[in-house]
């Protein structure tokens, strides 16, 4: 998992060969700010007593209170807390939120809990990190594995900790306990909205528009949702059981169903949809190729049979450093994480606003906020791309580092100090 996080700073590194920094910027954003680790002591259902180490890592706080979810994984570690944190500071700065970038994890199978248990997990987490988190300090959110009812257990806890109502503490809550309206799908919407921004740009315009979709949990279901309605053709789907294709289309709708029977996508075969590998599936004849599931799912190994044009990570860091430069050889376009998925933490901010005035916005102003800065901010990377000659992926951490940049050197750096 090191090579998670030197990856990650890797594309720090080629980002600053764009954009005019202070050596002293790239100090301080190649090291996290804090991190604990702890065990979480927990009461199980039978009368014993189980630890599970868990983390919170706040990267950068330049820009405003950390920001990031909190997953529940067996094979959750700190480097990939703290990576994942690395990669919120530039999510929010490439979205212009007034957020740094934060992360958390407990190492879990939660699919071995059972409800009662998940909830003491969950209380633990915050008892252990409540002086850490907080609404103007760190804000975690849902991840893998981590959904509504996580975050409402959790902010009751905050609340009771410091005595006082606190909805602001954690985002991504169930609607009656100050959740936000769109945050369900925001992750997905938002790579929607990027990518119909960018349709003419990205040769999308009269092209066949034929989808894989790797990974069928809560953003890869709505983004086929939302492309499926659309016109798009959904050819290709997995989870982490399996995978399908259907060259004449997939209905999101019939495979979830048939998921939630069979426990896998693969109990959608039959009548034309073929199981097939998940090596077969990246190498599905289409024009985009949607990552929704965890990082380093296309490496080195495997990037070679991919045939699509476009590539929209809806996951966190799906693309190591070597498969991004043989799919940028082969002419690929990546819309990278820190842009395409932004969506989640975008909604997410919407819902902090909210719980700190005490109103709610409707499902509609949601949406078209969230379009508005998808818009944006693509644009302004699209453009950045085209201009300096780089891929997206580039031009989305050189487009953040500015921002992050500023904000470091506003408060001086050695040449002012040095008169």
């Amino acid at each position: 998992m090191d090579d998670l996080l030197t990856g990650a700073l890797s594309r720090l590194d080629e980002a600053a060969r764009y954009v005019e920094v202070d050596a002293e910027v790239l100090e301080k954003l190649k090291y996290a700010k804090e991190t604990l680790s702890v065990r979480l002591s927990v009461r199980m259902d039978d009368g014993s007593r189980r630890s599970f180490p868990a983390w919170r890592c706040r990267y950068d706080d330049t820009r405003g209170p950390t920001k990031g979810g909190i997953r529940f994984h067996p094979s959750a570690s700190m480097e990939e807390v703290t990576t994942l944190a690395f990669w919120m500071t530039f999510k929010c700065a490439v979205m212009n939120l007034p957020y740094g970038g934060g992360k958390g994890a407990v190492k879990v199978d939660p699919h071995r809990l059972s409800k009662s248990e998940l909830e003491r997990l969950s209380r633990a987490y915050v008892q252990a990190f409540a002086g850490m988190i907080g609404p103007d300090r760190d804000i975690p959110a849902p991840d893998v594995y981590t959904n509504a009812m996580v975050m409402g257990w959790m902010a009751d806890e905050y609340s009771s900790i410091v005595r006082q109502p606190s909805p602001a503490v954690i985002t991504g809550k169930p609607l009656p306990l100050g959740g936000s309206l769109g945050r369900d799908d925001a992750t997905a919407r938002g790579g929607y909205y990027l990518l119909k921004h960018l349709d003419a740009d990205l040769g999308l315009a009269n092209s066949a528009k034929r989808v894989v979709i790797q990974g069928y949990g809560n953003a890869g279901f709505h983004i086929a949702r939302l492309l499926h309605a659309d016109g798009y053709r959904i050819v290709g789907l997995s989870d982490s059981r399996g995978a399908i294709v259907c060259e004449d289309g997939l209905d999101p709708h019939a495979v979830l169903a048939a998921k939630e029977r069979g426990g896998s996508v693969t109990a959608h075969a039959g009548d034309g949809v073929r199981a097939v590998t998940a090596g077969e599936l990246l190498g599905t004849p289409c024009e985009i190729l949607v990552p929704a599931a965890l990082e380093d799912q296309i490496d080195k190994g495997n990037a070679g049979r991919i045939k699509a044009r476009i590539v929209l990570e809806l996951a966190n860091g799906p693309i190591t450093p070597e498969a991004d430069r043989i799919l940028e050889a082969a002419g690929t376009i990546v819309l990278p994480d820190i842009l395409a998925n932004a969506g989640g933490v975008t909604v997410s901010y919407f819902e902090w606003v909210q719980n700190r005035q005490g109103y709610s916005w409707s499902l509609g102003e949601i949406h078209e906020r969230l379009r508005v800065i998808m818009e944006t901010e693509g644009r302004r990377v699209w453009d950045m791309r085209s201009g300096k000659g780089v891929s997206m992926r580039t031009a989305a951490y050189a487009h953040a580092l500015e921002r992050l940049s500023n904000a470091i050197a506003a408060h001086g750096t050695q040449p002012f100090f040095a008169g």
